[in-house]
């Protein structure tokens, strides 16, 4: 039995190519997401953090 999330009757079937649409590199794709990746300047502010921690414990 099938569920609603189950796609296993089309994930076999090829990508259509539309000719008045080419496809986008995988370069471009990329780039095109860039902008939300949601970690993005974590490890920074772990470290200011952290430094901050100290710098009141050492105190």
């Amino acid at each position: 039995m099938q569920g609603i999330d189950d796609y296993s009757d089309i994930i076999s079937l090829p990508h259509p190519d539309i000719p008045y649409h080419p496809r986008m590199s995988i370069s471009k794709r990329a780039a095109q997401f860039a902008p939300f990746a949601a970690l993005s300047g974590l490890a920074e502010m772990y470290e200011f953090t952290r430094e901050q921690a100290e710098e009141r414990l050492s105190r």
